[in-house]
C-alpha cells in the first residue's frame, strides 16, 4: 500500500498521526547497500511536529513534551532508520520506531512501588556473603611481618 494511501501513522486505537503531519527525509546510509550505497537513498528519517499537531489534546502534548524531552527539537519528534539497504523497508522501520516512541510516552504511569524492609533472611544471607567476600579478600593479603 503506497503511503499517499494510508490514512495515517496508528499509533494508539484512538490516536492516528495523518501523514499530512509527517516529514520524510532521504540521505545515503552508511550501513549495509554495498554497491547501492553509491546511488540509493536508503536512509531514512521521519520527523512529526508534536507541538503544532492537531490530533493530540493538551495533555497528551504536555506528556509527550515530559517524557521525550530529550528528544524533542524546537516541539519536533525525529526518528532515523537506516538498517535496511531498501528504503521502503527503512520507511517502515522508522514508522514503527515513531509510533512506539510516541506509544510509550502516552502511556499512562504504572503504580508506585510501595517500600517494603527486608526479610530477616534475605538480610542474613547479605551479611553471610559479605563475610565471606572479606575473609577471600582477607586471604590475599600479604602476611602481617
Amino acid at each position: 500500500m503506497p503511503d499517499d494511501a494510508r490514512p495515517g501513522l496508528r499509533v494508539t486505537t484512538a490516536l492516528v498521526v495523518p501523514e499530512s503531519e509527517l516529514s520524510w527525509r532521504f540521505s545515503r546510509s552508511s550501513g549495509p547497500g554495498g554497491q547501492g550505497v553509491n546511488t540509493a537513498d536508503s536512509r531514512v528519517e521521519l520527523s512529526w511536529d508534536v507541538a503544532a499537531s492537531r490530533v493530540l489534546t493538551d495533555a497528551q502534548r504536555a506528556r509527550i513534551a515530559e517524557r521525550l524531552a530529550r528528544r524533542l527539537v524546537d516541539g519536533v519528534l525525529t526518528v532515523a532508520a537506516s538498517e535496511h539497504r531498501a528504503q521502503l523497508r527503512n520507511r517502515e522501520a522508522a514508522r514503527a520506531r515513531l509510533a512506539a516512541l510516541v506509544a510509550g510516552a502516552l502511556a499512562p504511569p504504572g503504580p508506585r512501588r510501595r517500600a517494603t524492609r527486608p526479610t530477616r533472611g534475605s538480610v542474613q544471607r547479605r551479611i553471610d556473603a559479605k563475610k565471606r567476600r572479606s575473609g577471600v579478600k582477607r586471604m590475599r593479603r600479604p602476611p602481617p611481618d
